[in-house]
């Protein structure tokens, strides 16, 4: 695998998102899937699939605890693009237990706590939404926060034995806004009232001119925490 990995970042480190999605759209049809978040780049690798082969999954981690402008998004996505974004949620009874234990809004409490939370509203789905896949597309770039710096085009996901793959690996915020402006890709309206990275409601805030697009997520945190989990995991 790691022989693998090395060779498809050489084979594919100068090439565009584009054609890095068209190879592995076909090279792996039927055993890949794109994680959407509805972010901004979530929405511009949808466009880009939609163009290849809109057979294609997609889904979403619906944790229960999204903004409505979220959920709006979703279906806009599906209208504009003649699709059916795959939504996957918790264990009810998962989700029961932690809440009789820590209380509805325990991720305030403790870093621990906030884990435990996304552990069961993000983490466990997901393997779920990945059984029978052979690549994970992501829509991760260096430029997000200090602790996706070092990630690669294409990666190996240990802990669910795939490929992760992250077409826009090299794109800076420009770059993806500017495609959807271009491309009139629907985006959350939050993104226009200063949320330049949206999870739950109770985890995202707005952020002010200047500040890192990724200091509205958990900001009660230190900058180093500031992920679900999803892909920090090894």
């Amino acid at each position: 695998m790691e022989n693998l990995i090395e060779n498809l970042n050489k084979r594919f480190a100068n090439k565009s998102a584009e054609d890095v999605l068209k190879y592995f759209l076909a090279e792996y049809k039927g055993e890949i899937g794109l994680s959407s978040s509805l972010s901004y780049e979530d929405q511009v690798l949808t466009h880009i699939i939609c163009s290849i082969d809109k057979t294609a999954k997609i889904f979403t981690l619906d944790t229960g605890r999204f903004f409505p402008e979220t959920y709006s998004l979703i279906d806009n996505t599906n209208m504009r693009y003649g699709i059916k974004i795959q939504v996957y949620f918790p264990d009810n009874n998962a989700v029961e237990k932690m809440v009789g234990e820590h209380g509805v809004n325990l991720f305030y409490e403790s870093v621990q706590l906030r884990h435990l939370c996304c552990n069961v509203r993000k983490i466990e789905p997901l393997k779920r939404a990945l059984k029978g896949l052979k690549v994970w597309v992501t829509g991760l770039r260096r430029s997000q926060s200090v602790t996706r710096k070092n990630m690669q085009l294409v990666e190996y996901d240990q802990d669910d034995d795939i490929i992760k793959l992250n077409p826009l690996i090299n794109w800076s915020e420009d770059d993806v806004k500017n495609f959807v402006k271009a491309n009139n890709v629907p985006y959350n309206r939050l993104h226009d009232k200063g949320f330049p990275s949206i999870g739950c409601q109770p985890c995202t805030r707005a952020v002010k001119e200047g500040e890192d697009i990724r200091s509205g997520r958990w900001w009660w945190e230190n900058p180093e925490h500031r992920e679900c989990g999803l892909h920090q995991r090894n």
